[in-house]
């Protein structure tokens, strides 16, 4: 389909005067071109045309965004009112159910003599009125939301198809006429109202709660976001998925629907540097780490520093991850443990031991001498395999990680990394990256990282998604993750490793095996839409293209019925990051 088809089919139709006129541009192109010469004057008023479309498409969507988190913080507003007025609801159906109670204790005559029997019914059915009353009224917040996630999916969109829109009128301008306007017009207009760069993160973090809210009727699950942070070694199974740009809002918004966003800090205003993280993976000048994870050799480590948000964190978090064969009995584990930033290398020169500030812990009472004596242990074998490994910062990985599970409730987590970026850290060509410290400094969350020269990083395309099930044996897992990872939403790509991938890509000359995915990675994993997981509205109402048929009323999203095989996981042993992770401490 030709491009002035599509985003003709695709728009949101009432909001159809506010897209690139993509069509008018072309024809205006081709009456230019056709049997004469382009010229200055030409090239004048079209890059004006242009320019106005531009106004047009940012001012709208800037507009649109903040209407939209007005709208989230009115049905918050509704959803509280509406929480305050069941609370006093429920205050007077207890108070008369107290004074029915007493009645029932009275002596019969007293109770005959007070004629209540009528008001009691009366009483009842307004209690009841209320109740239903108040779930009407939820009804309708239910629907404000399914058609808040309708239109932050259709501004997404929106945003994907304009920003074609432009580079496409710009290849064909400058095919056409011999002068290269695209380069101009990307420096001295499109940055200057950048629409395209939008981040929605804090949106979709903000209806995750809304979500969550009117699901729950405004009670949300409670719990330990960062459950089971306090352990030190954890085993786990998880599958991997890419997912195409161009699907990462959609997934989302089709995933908040089950899952909210966990978020740590519920009183705190998003901010980008929260969904950050950055690791450091060591190896040495033979690969060795490397080799052993791709080769899954047993008893394989790897070894990373990780922290959260952005390079102002004092916390580092050293881990060891190890990798044991079936055949042993044993699942592949990883543990961790906590470090300062000002004593990390003195910890990896082996000038400093971690003995006596982890004793502390069991001191202060943190900790008990079993689980800090298992720290101690971690510790020293860390340090011991850096020294006689001679390993060394070899590369970083940076991500924003969406993370998507009920606080304290382990059975389903989902995390979403998006601008996931590896970056070289060694200094083994003869440049000075890191230097003798243990990560460079010239670089910290400010993606894409455009100082850093193309050849030392590695701008990874897709989404990574990773579902983490805990199942009993023989339990099937939730239908609609079984629908969500059986979509055209993802690509499955069950052992996919940051690390590997990063190794393989920014350091050709040094690895001989490569993984398996690699060659995948010139194959567009973008698939047709099967209507798996389709985004509605909730309303009557003309919406894609030129229809005005009606579409049928729904609750945001829709799975229709398909009769499908058995769902079968493709299971990967554990690469990647527990959700529990996510916790900055």
């Amino acid at each position: 389909m030709k491009f002035g088809q599509k985003i003709t089919h695709d728009l949101y139709n009432e909001w159809r005067p506010y897209y690139i006129d993509y069509n008018l541009l072309k024809r205006e192109l081709k009456d230019r071109t056709t049997s004469r010469t382009w010229t200055d004057k030409d090239e004048q008023q079209f890059t004006a045309l242009l320019e106005r479309e531009l106004d047009k498409v940012h001012d709208f969507q800037k507009a649109k965004t903040s209407e939209l988190s007005r709208r989230i913080k009115e049905a918050e507003r509704a959803v509280k009112r509406l929480v305050t007025e069941e609370y006093v609801n429920g205050d007077d159906h207890a108070q008369t159910t107290t004074d029915a109670e007493a009645q029932r204790q009275q002596p019969e005559d007293v109770v005959q003599d007070a004629g209540s029997d009528d008001d009691d019914d009366t009483d009842d059915e307004t209690d009841v009125q209320s109740i239903d009353a108040l779930e009407d009224q939820f009804l309708v917040l239910e629907e404000e939301v399914a058609t808040l996630v309708a239109d932050v999916h259709d501004l997404a969109l929106f945003t994907k198809l304009n920003i074609t829109g432009f580079m496409k009128i710009l290849k064909k301008h400058d095919k056409q006429t011999g002068r290269p306007l695209k380069p101009t017009f990307i420096q001295e207009y499109l940055e200057k109202r950048p629409f395209y760069k939008y981040n929605w993160d804090g949106l979709i973090v903000k209806l995750s709660k809304l979500y969550d809210l009117v699901r729950n009727r405004g009670h949300p699950v409670q719990g330990d976001a960062s459950a089971g942070g306090t352990q030190s070694a954890f085993v786990r199974q998880t599958t991997k998925y890419w997912v195409h740009p161009d699907n990462l809002v959609h997934l989302k918004l089709a995933i908040l629907k089950h899952l909210p966003v966990l978020v740590f800090n519920p009183n705190k205003e998003f901010e980008p540097k929260d969904a950050a993280i950055t690791s450091i993976y060591f190896d040495n000048e033979d690969l060795e780490l490397y080799l052993g994870r791709l080769e899954k050799t047993e008893g394989a480590e790897a070894i990373r520093l990780r922290w959260y948000g952005d390079m102002n964190q004092k916390t580092i978090f050293v881990e060891r991850k190890t990798h044991r064969e079936d055949w042993t009995g044993e699942k592949s584990v990883k543990a961790r443990f906590p470090i300062k930033e000002h004593l990390v290398n003195a910890f990896l020169r082996g000038e400093y031991i971690m003995d006596d500030e982890f004793q502390e812990l069991v001191r202060k009472g943190k900790k008990s001498q079993e689980e800090v004596d298992s720290m101690i242990q971690l510790a020293n074998e860390v340090q011991y395999s850096i020294l006689t490994k001679r390993l060394q910062p070899v590369m970083r990985t940076f991500y924003n990680r969406t993370a998507f599970q009920l606080p304290g409730d382990a059975r389903v987590r989902i995390s979403l990394d998006t601008e996931l970026t590896m970056i070289r850290e060694d200094n083994w060509d003869g440049l000075i990256r890191s230097s003798d410290n243990w990560r460079r400094m010239d670089i910290g969350i400010d993606w894409p990282f455009e100082q850093v020269p193309a050849e030392d990083k590695e701008l990874f395309k897709y989404g990574v998604l990773e579902v983490k099930l805990q199942t009993q044996y023989g339990q099937e897992p939730p239908k609609w993750v079984t629908d969500l990872v059986s979509s055209h939403l993802v690509e499955a790509v069950p052992k996919f490793s940051k690390f590997i991938h990063g190794c393989s890509t920014l350091l050709p000359n040094r690895v001989d095996l490569v993984p398996f995915w690699l060659p995948q990675m010139d194959t567009d994993i973008l698939k047709p839409d099967t209507g798996t997981l389709s985004i509605e509205r909730p309303l009557h109402a003309a919406s894609k293209g030129s229809s005005t048929s009606e579409r049928p009323e729904s609750s945001g999203i829709t799975t229709p019925d398909f009769s499908r095989e058995p769902y079968a996981e493709p299971v990967s042993e554990g690469e990647e990051d527990e959700m529990m992770e996510l916790a900055p401490g």
